[in-house]
Order: structure tokens, then C-alpha cells, then sequence
């Protein structure tokens, strides 16, 4: 690894930046050579990590966003219900 960059992807703001789905599909691993056949294992891990750190960053993104959808949801009825009782006479 070079500095600067971290399992093939770059970093921004110390941040490594999202994988697109195309780089999940289109990723070409190194074929290990010298009497071996494959991928080489360290690359294919590190690869599997930046996906699996991703994929965890988008599903606790996903809860804390169904949580905050929730709380609005409950300030807007909330508000309705005491909008509503004010203009009832």
C-alpha cells in the first residue's frame, strides 16, 4: 500500500472513499505466479474488507436515517394534532 491510498481506493478527508458498484463487479484481482494458481489471498482479503467496511457503513446510514425518518414523523404529527386543536373553536 502507498501512502495516500488504502485497499485500492483513496482517501478523502482521512476518510477511504465508497466503493461504486461497479468497482465491486468490475475488480480484477492479481494472479499469483511462481508455481501457484489464483488470486492472491491477501489482495482478495483486502479487497473483501473494503467491502464488508462499506457494507456496514450503509446499514447503520440505513438505521440511523430510519431513526431520524421516525422522530420527523412523529414531530410532523405532532404538530398536526396541536395545529388542529388551535383552529377548532
Amino acid at each position: 500500500m502507498t501512502r495516500g491510498t488504502l485497499y485500492d481506493g483513496t482517501l478523502h478527508g482521512g476518510r477511504l472513499a465508497r466503493l461504486h458498484p461497479s468497482q465491486v463487479r468490475d475488480r480484477q484481482f492479481t494472479v499469483v505466479g511462481f508455481g501457484r494458481r489464483g488470486l492472491d489471498p491477501g489482495e482478495v482479503r483486502r479487497f473483501l474488507h473494503r467491502v464488508a467496511l462499506d457494507l456496514a457503513t450503509l446499514h447503520h446510514d440505513v438505521a440511523r436515517l430510519s431513526e431520524e425518518n421516525a422522530r420527523v414523523k412523529r414531530a410532523l404529527r405532532d404538530w398536526q394534532s396541536a395545529w388542529s386543536e388551535r383552529r377548532q373553536p
